[in-house]
């Protein structure tokens, strides 16, 4: 559905930031791009949504091709983008005004504006926020409103570009639970994110290092064969753990059920 096809990116030529990557995420997909800082996973991001375009390759969804200018609008309809500050999608002064303006600016029916409005008001949980100021609220809140505004226009994929990581624990959390609520509804999902708990529960993990696609398969095969150090990220509580069962216990992201089938096993 969404596909990179030999992509080649960069800001100062001679100075590559995205090298020949050649991925495809199918509909329904729940992917996780994960890398060190400065390796390319924003740059991916924005040129999935053609917010930046490929200097060579090709960047399409479906039929539709980042680099035709008369594609640009449709593409930006059909896939929503979650930035990692949400104040930098705030242009209104309430949580209500933030979601309809971009319903009016796709032009949706206003008659059909209110339904849209409060199913996307309920699928983050800000029903009591309508009236507040956005910017008054907290960072777990703002990200949810700005998931809000971006679920209302019912793109079929979503891009959070590093949404989590200006959040506390609690904060990341609910932000984690709306994406996989937002998954089992059928949406494509796409989570940018260095927070190695986060990918454990995903479908694909795609790992970028230096520019260049590293690895493409299902997390239990990535904690058990890439040394996820080496590429400056932090194993999972959960796979640390594993490791002191010294591998005894099946792998799962649970890390109560890892315990109760060591107990089992012993």
């Amino acid at each position: 559905m969404l596909t990179f096809d030999h992509v080649h990116f960069y800001y100062k030529k001679g100075q590559p930031v995205i090298e020949n990557m050649s991925f495809t995420i199918e509909t329904g997909e729940f992917v996780a791009i994960v890398g060190a800082n400065g390796c390319g996973k924003s740059t991916i991001a924005k040129l999935m949504d053609g917010l930046l375009l490929p200097k060579e390759g090709q960047v399409t969804f479906k039929s539709l091709d980042t680099s035709r200018p008369e594609d640009l609008d449709k593409i930006h309809e059909q896939i929503g983008f979650v930035f990692q500050n949400p104040e930098d999608q705030f242009i209104t002064t309430t949580v209500m005004d933030e979601v309809v303006f971009g319903l009016e600016n796709i032009r949706v029916p206003r008659e059909e504006i209110r339904s849209r409005l409060d199913h996307a008001i309920q699928a983050v949980q800000m029903e009591d926020y309508l009236e507040s100021m956005p910017h008054q609220l907290s960072g777990g809140q703002k990200q949810r409103v700005a998931i809000a505004a971006i679920v209302a226009m019912r793109p079929q994929i979503i891009i959070f570009d590093e949404a989590t990581s200006m959040l506390d624990p609690q904060g990341r959390e609910q932000v984690i639970s709306i994406m996989h609520a937002l998954h089992s509804q059928g949406m494509t999902m796409v989570h940018i994110t260095h927070h190695m708990e986060e990918v454990l529960s995903v479908d694909r993990i795609l790992l970028i290092h230096q520019g260049r696609l590293e690895f493409d398969g299902d997390p239990l095969t990535f904690f058990e064969t890439v040394p996820v150090a080496d590429y400056q990220l932090e194993p999972p509580f959960a796979v640390r753990l594993n490791k002191l069962f010294h591998q005894s216990t099946p792998f799962t992201a649970d890390w109560k059920e890892m315990i109760r089938l060591q107990w089992s096993i012993n």
